[in-house]
């Protein structure tokens, strides 16, 4: 940052309260490089998981419950989709957790997927198209700044946003994010009960839902070609974001220095938002990926809400309750949860589910359930953009590539 002051002083922001100790820490981290700090977003995670209260064990007896109803979910799921459960050959497992033990395995999984984000985040920008913000010292001090600032602000900001998820999630399928190879699927036995408390249900209907619902995103993401498919999807489009100095630029011209106490809190509260700070802009890259990208995950969901309900209704007394309001909560997700899916390319709106119960729905009324076991034959049975939007497409094309 050396340079961009009007003294050439190595903080440019010095006198400034707020902004002259961002300097100074952004010039204390020395050479911490690019990579991801991961120690800042395990600490931040785990604080906001717990809300800094410590959690108890999981009740043996919840857990016998759920092993339970796990092997009933495993066993209905099998037997309708005609898919493996298990990945490892072992067996499927559902184990209730807590929230801190939720987060412990989420961080991990999750990590590739923030490394290649904070890679892109601190990549150069590509120059300014417009002639007038060539060589503006502004400019190229901010994107130095968030340059410097991204991996540091991504690990708390990733910390903070798997915390809330902590808080929030069932199980580890809420966001269809792979994990690595195993068959031990987790619950957040917390959240579990405090929904079925707030919704009047049955505790041990809404573990037995959520174990068929666990089970049968496992058995979907165990077939290699679709699991691979979507893991490269999403590290692409992680990878491809680029910082947007003119983004926070914009930005910071809005505020009304006039007002000096006035400014400072308008400020704290700019850089106190993570998309502004990040710098995270869409690419041209990550438009074209996205379509394909929003086709396999609206398939994916729409073939798990079928078998849900294809099980579910003769299994579960009060299933439609559940599903009512499991559904209408996952809609409805805090602004934390959505952007941890806008970063990974997940947009999981209403939109999304309509499209793949359509498709999944579509099928199905043309050629019975039998006909969706093409899925899984290959990356090239997979639908195509213009196919989840027109079953009959998809159909069509099967059949030629089948012969």
């Amino acid at each position: 940052m050396s340079g961009f002051g009007p003294t050439g002083d190595d903080n440019p922001f010095e006198g400034m309260p707020f902004l002259g100790d961002l300097g100074r820490m952004l010039g204390g981290m020395g050479g911490a490089g690019s990579g991801l700090q991961w120690d800042a977003a395990r600490q931040m995670a785990m604080q906001v998981a717990s809300g800094g209260e410590s959690e108890p064990n999981i009740d043996p007896i919840a857990r016998m419950d759920v092993e339970q109803l796990a092997r009933v979910a495993d066993l209905h799921i099998a037997q309708k989709t005609g898919l493996s459960t298990s990945m490892t050959g072992r067996g499927v497992q559902v184990v209730p957790v807590t929230r801190m033990q939720w987060v412990q395995r989420s961080l991990d999984a999750y990590k590739p997927l923030f490394e290649s984000l904070a890679s892109s985040l601190s990549a150069a920008p590509e120059a300014p198209s417009d002639p007038a913000e060539q060589g503006d010292p502004f400019a190229a001090m901010l994107t130095q700044i968030m340059g410097s600032m991204a991996p540091m602000m991504l690990g708390v900001t990733a910390g903070g946003m798997i915390g809330h998820l902590a808080q929030r999630s069932f199980g580890q399928y809420d966001l269809p994010i792979p994990r690595d190879p195993s068959d031990e699927l987790l619950l957040v036995l917390p959240n579990v009960n405090a929904f079925a408390d707030d919704w009047s249900i049955d505790r041990k209907d809404l573990l037995l839902w959520l174990s068929m619902h666990e089970i049968a995103h496992h058995a979907v993401l165990a077939v290699p070609h679709v699991r691979a498919a979507l893991e490269r999807g999403l590290r692409e489009y992680a990878a491809g974001f680029r910082p947007d100095a003119s983004g926070l630029s914009d930005k910071l011209g809005t505020v009304d220095m006039s007002d000096p106490q006035a400014s400072m809190a308008e400020l704290q509260d700019l850089f106190g938002d993570p998309e502004v700070v990040l710098g995270a802009i869409q690419t041209d890259a990550q438009r074209a990926l996205l379509p394909r990208l929003e086709a396999l995950i609206a398939m994916i969901e729409g073939y798990v809400d079928h078998v849900m309900d294809a099980v579910g209704t003769g299994l579960i007394s009060s299933y439609g309750m559940i599903t009512e309001a499991v559904r209408r909560r996952r809609v409805q997700a805090d602004e934390s949860d959505r952007f941890v899916a806008r970063l990974f390319g997940l947009e999981l709106g209403q939109a999304t589910y309509d499209q793949g119960a359509a498709f999944i729905d579509g099928v199905v009324e043309r050629e019975g359930f039998d006909a969706l076991d093409a899925l899984w034959k290959g990356e090239s049975f997979l639908p195509t953009p213009a196919e989840i939007e027109a079953p009959g497409l998809w159909l069509a094309r099967i059949e030629i590539d089948t012969e």
